[in-house]
């Protein structure tokens, strides 16, 4: 992959347009949130359930809103922007067993990739891939 930078709209919270892939289903472009509290990448059961994936218990973990079950799968990531994209093959994320949660995107392997500047007097958030 080249070296890629995209820029987003930052204003209330720092959402990333994304799309998640699945054998022969995708969904639409999604807003998920940057967080830089968590570790990995987490999305509600709803999304799992809609795009068939198979799931494997990881266990509990302790969050901000409570206690809640988590299962591993593999699915590939696109970020959306700049009329550019960059996608992750065959990535692995968690799924809570909530369906009311936003997509959360962790430091893993977000964070891993790119260097990330927010810009929230300039409404702005970059994701600079690291060479």
């Amino acid at each position: 992959m080249s070296e890629q930078e995209f820029m987003f709209e930052y204003k209330e919270y720092p959402l990333i347009p994304i799309k998640f892939n699945f054998s022969d289903k995708e969904t639409p472009i999604i807003d998920a949130l940057l967080d830089s509290g968590g570790d990995f990448i987490v999305i509600p059961n709803a999304i799992a359930k809609y795009l068939g994936l198979n799931l494997v218990k990881a266990g509990c973990v302790d969050t901000a809103g409570g206690e809640t079950t988590l299962c591993k799968t593999f699915v590939d990531l696109t970020i959306h922007g700049n009329e550019k994209t960059y996608t992750y093959k065959n990535l692995e994320i968690h799924v809570s067993d909530s369906s009311n949660i936003p997509v959360l995107l962790g430091r893993k392997p977000i964070f891993e990739d790119h260097d990330i500047t927010f810009k929230k007097h300039e409404n702005k958030l970059i994701l600079k891939q690291i060479k």
